[in-house]
């Protein structure tokens, strides 16, 4: 009976991964038609189709989740803030109810289908309604400001030859935004935007970095400010900005590239158990005996779960570096 319901439990495993992997393959092929379609960006796209620019600024700003003006909608910033920098598009209460459905459908169907326990359809709940969008948004932040880190320096420099060239700094953006993909592309775009329909450079700046989140973007913003208020050479100024980000950038590359050995041995570490634990319910169900109806099982399994969950944590901090 083990063996049965443990090899189940492995088969669902692996219908689960085959989906997961299914979805990746097949946003991974959209997106590569969407590349090679010729759209730079999603801005770019939403006026090729002859939407009125202030229409297109509304709607590229309420698809992030925030207000026709650019201000968040719900009163729990925080969530909002991620929901925005995550640059997951839509409306945030449909995906918060995606996620509720999905928690509260495994929820009653695991107790009914499998005989789970109360206890683990309740934690399986809180944590498909609350700890997995919450997953997926800090993913997602985290890949969209790579993103947008190694897009940025890029970015500067063609505003640097471009004010170089005379022309002010509004037209430098936006050649930005008509030249630049996406992430950078389209928030630089809704920044020109937002300039145009009378937003102050240092507000729209300032604006930007709130959407994505990224420190770099910050010292633009305090860079302009005080460029603004005291004067000084804007081009030199964006230009050793450009510099420090691209030296960063190669300094993170680097260290990411002498922390490998260790990210992967943090990754052994942490499945290994669960490998071995999986193989021998399969390989020889009776290695445990009749450990199983001990009442200690439940207690001594959770307190190593928690150890060792522990255990990973410290090692993936050991091996990240956030600078």
């Amino acid at each position: 009976m083990l063996t049965g319901q443990t090899l189940l439990y492995f088969i669902y495993v692996l219908a689960a991964a085959s989906i997961i992997l299914a979805g990746e393959a097949f946003y991974m092929s959209f997106a590569g038609r969407r590349a090679r379609a010729g759209v730079v960006n999603r801005r770019l796209k939403r006026l090729g189709e002859e939407v009125p620019a202030q229409e297109s600024l509304q709607g590229l700003l309420q698809e992030r989740g925030l207000t026709a003006s650019g201000d968040f909608i719900f009163g729990a910033v925080t969530l909002n803030r991620l929901y925005t920098q995550s640059g997951i598009t839509g409306n945030p209460l449909m995906f918060a109810s995606m996620f509720l459905l999905a928690g509260i459908l495994l929820a009653f169907g695991l107790p009914i289908l499998f005989g789970f326990s109360a206890i683990t359809a309740l934690g399986t709940f809180f944590f498909v309604g609350f700890g997995l969008p919450l997953l997926v948004l800090r993913r997602g932040r985290n890949k969209r400001i790579l993103k947008f880190a190694a897009q940025l320096p890029d970015a500067l420099d063609m505003i640097v030859r471009s004010l170089r060239a005379g022309h002010p700094t509004t037209v430098a953006i936006a050649l930005v935004a008509r030249e630049m993909p996406d992430p950078l592309g389209t928030e630089f775009g809704i920044a020109y935007d937002e300039i145009s329909f009378g937003l102050s450079l240092e507000q729209a700046v300032r604006k930007l970095s709130g959407r994505v989140g990224f420190e770099g973007l910050h010292l633009l913003s305090v860079s302009l400010s005080i460029q603004a208020k005291t004067g000084g050479n804007l081009t030199e100024i964006l230009k050793n900005l450009s510099s420090s980000l691209r030296e960063r950038q190669k300094l993170r590359l680097k260290i990411r590239a002498l922390s490998a050995e260790g990210r992967i041995s943090a990754w052994l570490l942490s499945f290994f158990p669960i490998i071995m634990f999986l193989i021998l319910m399969l390989v020889a169900p009776s290695y445990y005996g009749g450990v199983w109806g001990s009442p200690i099982i439940m207690p001594v399994f959770s307190s190593f779960g928690i150890l060792a969950l522990f255990g990973a944590i410290v090692m993936f901090r050991m091996v990240n570096f956030d600078f």
